[in-house]
């Protein structure tokens, strides 16, 4: 009698893209990150990548991660925290600056990503400046980064519950 099969219990891997796709893929990326405070739709993202809308959002986020707004979300509210930290802009200049069209959604966004207000990050940057003066500004950029695994409005309703801390990651 031979034994039985085990099933795995494991989600199974999904096969690798493209190399072209890839390629193309990280084009569209680069092109997010070289404006991201331009609109960037699924339509014209599919469009530079040369799929279909639909095959463009699930292979951005086979390969990176994340969809690609929370992506553009990531990289607009990392812009915006070097503003903050680095510029005496007023924060509805920054808001404008990093792509958002209203500064009321900006800073609900903002404070539903980093767990403080535009002005609170401001003055928290402010006061920690001494202490970060010697971080290199890349390195800083990184380490500030915020973490969207989450959607939004998930995050939003988890904190509500009191079952998710803020996202972004403290830098000791």
């Amino acid at each position: 009698m031979a034994p039985r099969a085990r099933r795995s219990t494991q989600a199974p891997v999904p096969p690798l893209q493209d190399p072209a796709l890839l390629r193309r893929l990280l084009r569209a990326r680069d092109r997010m990150d070289a404006a991201s405070h331009e609109a960037w739709p699924v339509e014209r993202l599919a469009a530079i990548v040369g799929v279909t809308q639909a095959h463009f959002a699930r292979s951005f986020k086979q390969a990176f991660g994340i969809p690609p707004h929370r992506y553009l979300l990531t990289r607009r509210i990392e812009q915006a925290n070097t503003l903050l930290r680095d510029t005496s802009l007023n924060i509805t200049d920054i808001a404008y600056a990093t792509g958002w069209e209203s500064l009321g959604t900006f800073g609900r966004v903002f404070r539903d990503i980093t767990g403080l207000s535009p002005g609170a990050m401001r003055r928290q940057a402010r006061t920690e400046a001494q202490a970060l003066g010697h971080i290199p500004a890349c390195v800083l950029k990184a380490a500030q980064r915020p973490d969207l695994n989450t959607a939004v409005l998930e995050k939003r309703r988890r904190m509500a519950d009191g079952t998710l801390p803020p996202s972004t990651k403290e830098v000791s």
